[in-house]
């Protein structure tokens, strides 16, 4: 009888435990089942080893921003590689491989942000998801085999966001909800077993209203929010300039919230609590308060604004009538180096600072006569600080936050209004930028980065299976690096907001000082050349020395230049196209001009420059791409205009001095030829 009565309790408890999920123990989203970055589960530790929780298991996968979703004993996922993009479903426990489905090939994968950015969806046995290039489509959860896909811009006419589409297709009901921003569905809902339309909904009540500009439709990067006001069934939406609310049962408009005009961005997901839902804007904008109101028909009123909070890639949650989250205090998040700000705990009714934790100064000098925004941002961390959180994910679980900051440190914290306690902390994924929310399912964290994935256990020690925790290991066996701040060695200063195009100031300041750079190298290397011939009485080897000693001079201010200057200006200057210039003008320098020429030595140096050339080149785009700097890379392009000047300064062979500085003069004009069809191509690009 006894036995009986356990059985029935635990049958209620796992009824109350699945009620209290939304009816799934499961993480079917990024945001968890309910969609509010909550999770149910209970009984997990409070701190763990100095070493960090046990390890279930760590392997490679490639590149990508998805998270992962949790459901019985699965994960899924998505990544690239240079094969394609994948949707990959693994054992929960194991880490193991149980199917995986191809559906594009490679996004993006020299660019900034490589890879595929939404994460998959779980629902009914069912994994839907989305691809950077607009691609929706949903497998089955046993096998990967592919049920149905659509492609949103062959069958909306719409255009995929700047940045590639990242918006999860949330499962409600039967119906498969998303943005999409064409000029007659701004907002679809699909069947969920056939991917068949179900209704397209219009931010207007009227199509064609002049008022709501063809701009303010286009879709962003947040998913839909599913809400309930009233007992009525809503989903509110980010579109570019503004927040908008369906009916989820006819796709009937209900009410927009306009937010901004011009570009904007939305990528952090907005808090609900009936009938409040809380915004975080991006670009430093902070955060606001809006209410659902039935006055007149359901409508939504401003309540409060704030400069606190600001959102950008990582979305805050709610605990207890407070919000957690990390208060971003650059423009952008950054991918190559970790991103500066504080994580704060506000009043979700008033918006009054709780606490905050981690500490930044920012420095700016406007470009002068610039008519964009091109700020640029330098941050001084005070040193006074004892503690810090950094850039980081965060969800609610057990009266806890778990934090996963941007530098692959895991955060254990608990979920206080009145301070902030921090619990434990482990190096998890380190060595890399990490983007990608964890998910949290059986007491096991799955996280993963652009390059390896891992799930740690966080119960109790005692409730891990036997089999399990004879095969955990540490965390310090997971394969990670030491994280390098490679962009606050390097630049110094960069641009505030990565994909603006350098400015015409910038470009023109970049080369007077770039044009400064070669005389000084030409009349160092001039000086040191005559020095040199009253030594060794040889006006050949003179020029000879001159010439080398140019190139270097020219190569070693190019180089420094950029560290040197933005630091000592407080302002973004580049001068490393000057360093590709003087590499190239080397190797067309060292190509023979005759066939009588092409000796055993000159083809030594001319292989030699083309092999310095190649390696030039390679670094330098590895070098843009590994510091954000996206437009830089339009220098690699305008080297067939300098050519013409080239060949005549290789044709002048005398060793007069008066020769050598003609020869300063073509290479000066070689270099402008260069730089200005280069910016052509920058021009032509934006």
């Amino acid at each position: 009888m006894l036995r009986w009565n356990a059985l029935a309790c635990l049958v209620v408890l796992h009824w109350l435990l699945s009620t209290a999920c939304g009816g799934e123990p499961h993480w079917s989203t990024i945001r968890g089942t309910n969609f509010d970055a909550h999770s149910c589960e209970t009984g997990l530790v409070n701190n763990w080893p100095v070493d960090g929780p046990p390890v279930l298991w760590a392997r490679e996968l490639g590149q990508g921003f998805s998270s992962f979703v949790a459901w019985d004993r699965s994960v899924a996922t998505q990544y690239q590689t240079l094969g394609g993009q994948y949707l990959i479903c693994l054992d929960a426990d194991t880490g193991a491989t149980r199917w995986e489905h191809r559906y594009g090939w490679p996004y993006d994968p020299t660019g900034v942000y490589p890879g595929p950015r939404a994460t998959p969806v779980y629902n009914e046995g069912c994994i839907y998801f989305s691809s950077p290039s607009g691609q929706i489509g949903c497998c089955d959860a046993t096998n990967g085999n592919l049920l149905w896909s659509i492609e949103l811009e062959k069958t909306f006419q719409a255009k995929v966001p700047g940045f590639g589409y990242a918006c999860s297709p949330i499962v409600i009901d039967d119906s498969v909800v998303l943005p999409v921003g064409a000029d007659d569905a701004q907002i679809v809902a699909l069947d969920k077993r056939t991917g068949a339309i179900q209704w397209k909904g219009l931010a207007t009540k009227k199509q064609g209203d002049a008022a709501w500009s063809r701009q303010s439709t286009k879709a962003s990067y947040c998913s839909v929010l599913p809400i309930e006001f009233r007992n009525r069934k809503l989903v509110v939406c980010f579109l570019e300039n503004a927040l908008i609310c369906h009916d989820l049962a006819t796709g009937e408009h209900i009410w927009k919230y306009t937010l901004s005009s011009g570009y904007d961005e939305h990528s952090a997901w907005p808090i609900y609590k009936e009938p409040f839902l809380w915004l975080s804007g991006p670009f430093q904008r902070g955060s606001e308060l809006i209410e659902l109101t039935d006055d007149n028909g359901l409508s939504v009123k401003m309540k409060r604004q704030s400069k606190l909070l600001s959102n950008d890639i990582f979305s805050s949650v709610e605990w207890d009538g407070a919000i957690f989250g990390f208060d971003l205090q650059e423009a952008q998040a950054k991918t190559h180096r970790t991103s500066r700000g504080v994580f704060r705990c506000v009043d979700f009714q008033t918006g009054e600072e709780l606490w905050s934790v981690g500490v930044g100064r920012l420095r700016r000098s406007a470009v002068p006569g610039s008519s964009q925004s091109t700020d640029v941002t330098t941050v001084e961390p005070n040193k006074t600080e004892t503690t810090s959180i950094g850039h980081c994910t965060v969800f609610v679980v057990d009266g806890k936050l778990v934090l996963m900051t941007d530098l692959g440190e895991l955060i254990l914290a608990s979920a206080n209004r009145q301070n902030y306690q921090e619990l434990c902390r482990a190096p998890l994924l380190t060595g890399q930028i990490c983007w990608t929310q964890p998910a949290l399912a059986r007491q096991r964290l799955f996280v993963r980065n652009q390059s390896r994935a891992a799930c740690v256990y966080l119960g109790l020690p005692e409730n891990l299976e036997p089999v399990l925790q004879a095969t955990a290991f540490r965390v310090h066996e997971i394969p990670q690096g030491q994280y390098f701040d490679l962009a606050g060695a390097i630049l110094g200063v960069e641009p505030e907001y990565l994909f603006d195009p350098p400015t015409d100031d910038w470009l023109r300041r970049w080369y007077y000082t770039s044009v400064l750079m070669l005389i000084v190298a030409a009349v160092l290397s001039k000086s040191i050349g005559i020095a040199a011939l009253q030594s060794v009485n040889s006006k050949a080897g003179a020029v000879q020395t001159a010439s080398l000693l140019n190139w270097l001079f020219a190569f070693l201010l190019g180089a420094v230049g950029t560290t040197i200057l933005s630091r000592w200006t407080e302002d973004f200057y580049f001068t490393w196209p000057l360093c590709l210039y003087v590499v190239w003008d080397i190797a067309i320098d060292q190509v023979p001009k005759r066939s009588a020429e092409r000796t055993q030595k000159k083809r030594v140096y001319s292989v030699s420059a083309l092999v310095l050339l190649v390696i030039a080149f390679v670094s330098y785009f590895y070098l843009c791409r590994r510091l954000s700097l996206v437009f830089e890379w339009v220098f690699l392009s305008g080297f067939i205009a300098s050519v013409p000047f080239q060949l005549m300064k290789k044709s002048i062979v005398s060793d007069r001095w008066s020769m050598v500085a003609l020869r300063s003069v073509l290479a000066l004009a070689g270099f402008t030829a260069y730089y200005w069809l280069s910016t052509a191509f920058l021009l032509l690009r934006t």
